[in-house]
Formats: C-alpha cells, structure tokens, sequence
C-alpha cells in the first residue's frame, strides 16, 4: 500500500460516523442469547470474536459456548441504534435503559 492510499484510509477510518447501540449475539444450537451496548456498533463483533477466537472472553458462559459450537454457530445482530443528535452526556444511561429492556425483552444475559 502505497503512503497516500495509506493516509487517506486512515483520515476515511477518523471520519466515519460512529453509531452507539445495543447488539445480541446468539447461540442458536444452544439456545442462548448475550446482550450487549457499544459506543461503536461497526467494530464491536470484530472485538468480540476476537476474543472469543483466543479463548480470552471475560465472560465464561459465552466462552464456553462459542469453544463448545465454533464461531459458525453464533448470529450477531444489531438490535438499535442510538439517534446521532443523541447527547454525549445522557448515552451512558440511555445505552444502560435500553440494555436492561433488551436483556428482559429477550431473556438474555448481559455482557
């Protein structure tokens, strides 16, 4: 890659709009679900599958589940997206309010 197509692959990456939300991953052989929030829903399932890859997932019941079925038996999906015009400020309690309805509404644990 040369240092311009370098350079203006970084400045696009630096002005993508972020959007914040909660996301579900399933374990449909199992019949599990996770709930979780992110400040950046593009880049939360290639943190998370990462994680799960090495063995590393603080969360021991997705861990084991994801060792137990492989990464093709898990479904991730994005749930719902905070507005853009949402305040910095009231997101953290936005994003909590809304995983704790998602966490009922689909009877799943939370991440």
């Amino acid at each position: 890659m040369q240092r311009t197509d370098r350079k203006a692959a970084l400045t696009a990456y630096r002005e993508r709009k972020i959007a914040a939300g909660i996301f579900a991953i399933r374990c449909e052989a199992l019949d599990l679900r996770w709930v979780g929030k992110a400040i950046d829903l593009s880049t939360i399932w290639n943190r998370m599958s990462f994680t799960l890859r090495r063995g590393a997932h603080p969360r021991r019941d997705l861990q084991e589940a994801w060792t137990a079925q492989g990464g093709d038996g898990f479904v991730f999906e994005e749930l719902e997206r905070l507005d853009d015009d949402t305040p910095a400020m009231s997101r953290d309690r936005i994003l909590k309010d809304r995983l704790a309805h998602w966490s009922a509404e689909l009877r799943a644990a939370r991440l």
